[in-house]
């Protein structure tokens, strides 16, 4: 798939199909986020995989009731790493692992939509139950929940403004 025809089809799934999905896709799109740049080369990121029925439950009730997390055969929870981040002090810990975390996901979810899989990236969940869910030490911040599996139908490309309204050149 070339890269334009992956970010122009790459659309939010919320409705997955029950199929499994392999665990070698899972590893390869995490090495695929794994290649995101990073803050000084520190990859201030982990990810938590889970299957498990009871702790999608959790996490579903961690984001207000979104039933979608649950019903996918897979979600991964992609976490800022705090204490690996340090070296860049306080800005570190605010902004850059996030950035970390960030492009990350993207690099995901742009992997999993060339295989054929649904995506969608979740960031509104309370923090300190998706942390106990987790069992996740104090260094680690949940940053996004992703659930992934087959779309169960087809979604659709919500529109975007156009760029006149985002560009700035040289200055504001």
């Amino acid at each position: 798939m070339e890269i334009e025809d992956c970010l122009e089809g790459r659309t939010s799934t919320r409705v997955f199909k029950p199929d499994p999905v392999e665990d070698a896709v899972i590893d390869e799109a995490l090495r695929m986020a794994n290649l995101a740049p990073s803050a000084g080369n520190l990859q201030a990121r982990d990810f938590v995989v889970v299957r498990n029925v009871h702790t999608k439950r959790e996490l579903r009730d961690a984001a207000y009731g979104q039933d979608f997390i649950k019903s996918a055969p897979v979600v991964i929870v992609c976490c800022a790493n705090l204490e690996r981040i340090g070296h860049y002090g306080e800005r570190g810990r605010t902004l850059y692992c996030l950035q970390d975390v960030a492009a990350a996901i993207q690099n995901m979810i742009l992997y999993f939509h060339g295989k054929g899989l649904g995506s969608v990236w979740v960031g509104a969940f309370d923090e300190d139950k998706a942390r106990d869910a987790l069992h996740l030490p104090e260094h680690v911040r949940p940053v996004a929940i992703v659930p992934v599996g087959l779309p169960a139908e087809k979604s659709f490309r919500r529109r975007r403004l156009p760029l006149e309204q985002l560009v700035h050149r040289e200055r504001w």
